[in-house]
């Protein structure tokens, strides 16, 4: 079949499925196929695509048309300047969470500082390794409860070459850390999605692992404790970024001062930012 004509085909069987960027994805999906960049996807808008090559697109197009996130279907997605590995053991970045990285970059702007970083819940990795290939000289533990969701948060160090400044720790929140160990920052964008948000959801989400989207109460679960702990973590005037939701933040603690609360550029709350008081 031409080219044009297939993604004009799985565009509209995309439409018909519900899909937010049905000729977007048609694209994504033919181009991690065919292995060619989106110019040589315009060049060869005529010719004919290889039968092995359709073959395995319409397989992949079934998967999208079910409605499972086209990141899981060709296995990356972007982030800050780099391609992330995911899996379904680990949430997919969100653009949003780049909101958390300009946080970070606000209060430290000397990117040749020796910061010591702590990602909680670090999932694929791409929070922690993103700020540890942005501060050059700074050194990023991350942690998470899961061991399959550390593993590829270690390929993704790798990738991007940053492993020789990383630490990776299994256990729940804080649980993870050796109870010594202080930092200059701490981030995290723990599961906060409401159990009576996760009904409404759009199917796609029904792929990502629920326990990194939900506390399967108000949303406020995780965040709270992050909160309460933070000061035994952080340096004396070190900063806690934590991203989140619909659901809010629960109230600062004595032990810390809220400097902003912050949001997309669509104007949506997305987080906040403490400093140890």
């Amino acid at each position: 079949m031409i080219t044009r004509k297939l993604l004009q085909d799985a565009k509209e069987k995309l439409e018909q499925a519900g899909c937010d960027s049905p000729g977007l994805d048609a694209e994504i999906l033919l181009m991690s196929t065919w292995q060619i960049s989106k110019t040589s996807l315009v060049i060869r808008m005529l010719d004919e695509v290889p039968m092995g090559v359709e073959s395995t697109f319409q397989s992949l197009l079934s998967r999208r048309l079910a409605r499972e996130p086209l990141a899981y279907i060709t296995g990356s997605k972007a982030f800050w300047a780099h391609d992330f590995l995911v899996t379904t053991d680990v949430l997919i970045p969100r653009p949003e969470t780049e909101h958390l990285i300009e946080s970070v970059l606000q209060y430290y702007p000397n990117q040749d500082e020796p910061l010591q970083i702590c990602d909680i819940g670090t999932g694929s990795g791409c929070i922690a390794a993103t700020l540890a290939d942005l501060y050059v000289n700074a050194h990023v533990t991350a942690c998470d409860i899961s061991d399959k969701a550390l593993a590829v948060a270690k390929l993704n160090a790798k990738n991007i070459s940053v492993s020789d400044r990383m630490t990776f720790c299994l256990g729940d929140l804080y649980q993870a850390l050796s109870g010594f160990e202080q930092f200059d920052v701490i981030v995290s964008n723990p599961p906060y999605v409401s159990a009576a948000e996760m009904v409404e959801l759009e199917p796609e989400l029904g792929y990502e692992p629920r326990q990194a989207l939900t506390d399967e109460a108000s949303g406020l679960t995780l965040l709270t404790e992050l909160l309460e702990n933070a000061h035994l973590y952080l340096k004396d005037a070190g900063l806690l970024v934590l991203e989140s939701g619909l659901c809010g933040m629960p109230e600062t603690p004595e032990t810390l001062l809220k400097l902003e609360d912050y949001s997309d550029l669509a104007g949506n709350y997305r987080g906040s930012v403490f400093r140890k008081a």
